[in-house]
């Protein structure tokens, strides 16, 4: 079974190493990037992230934050292998949607070194070190301001609540207790649309799987554990 990851915001995919050093060799993973220029939206990126999926084998698809609707609109049309869909502090439509309303001004919002590291301030919170600011600010540097701005537009007008209802694999979402990006009812209405998906609340901030990335590791783990052992006993 693979573990499939599609990153946050950044794209980068390299946020990723505290969670991959926790999961050890427990099972296959692949980490998925996006492209690092270029104004491309949800539909676009999805097209490109189909193209990386395994061509043979059962495998699990994590949905990081940003890329939570990707994860729910490829699972949606039940490509062959998928067994489990795991999302983290992501939503199926805008979390935020009075910030909505001054979608006309994300072509005006600064890139740079400055709002990078206002932006950690938000993700991390008070789980913030030397090291994941670090990280953070290395892999957004390598990120253009035309790709980031296209994602923050995607954000503002996504919409994958049908696109969620038709997922037929089970769900695991790992919701972040001191979570300042998306709020908590973003699971809330996933839950909604999906009430056999499992909800687990971790102790970390919006970087879940960088802040608390043994935890992480443990319920990513056991989720599909349970997969394996359902796969073994078919």
């Amino acid at each position: 079974m693979t573990l499939v990851l599609l990153p946050g915001m950044d794209g980068t995919g390299e946020l990723f190493k505290p969670f991959l050093d926790a999961m050890g060799q427990r099972y296959p993973v692949k980490v998925v990037d996006y492209p690092r220029s270029g104004a491309l939206g949800y539909t676009e990126l999805e097209t490109a992230m189909r193209m990386s999926l395994p061509p043979d084998g059962p495998f699990v698809l994590l949905g990081e934050s940003f890329s939570g609707p990707v994860a729910m609109s490829i699972a949606a049309s039940h490509p062959p292998g998928l067994k489990g869909l795991i999302l983290s502090c992501t939503f199926a439509r805008n979390p935020r949607p009075r910030l909505g309303a001054l979608h006309f001004l994300i072509g005006a919002l600064p890139t740079g070194a400055i709002a990078a590291r206002c932006a950690s301030v938000a993700l991390l919170g008070g789980y913030s070190t030397s090291r994941l600011r670090r990280a953070f600010l290395e892999a957004l540097g390598k990120v253009t301001p035309d790709a980031l701005r296209a994602r923050l537009r995607a954000v503002v007008s996504v919409d994958v609540t049908r696109e969620l209802a038709a997922i037929d694999v089970p769900v695991l979402y790992l919701r972040a207790a001191h979570d300042h990006v998306v709020p908590a009812g973003a699971a809330e209405l996933i839950k909604s649309i999906k009430p056999e998906a499992r909800v687990v609340d971790v102790d970390a901030p919006h970087f879940l799987l960088q802040a608390a990335p043994g935890k992480a590791a443990g319920l990513v783990a056991e989720f599909i554990d349970g997969l394996v052992g359902c796969e073994s006993s078919n």
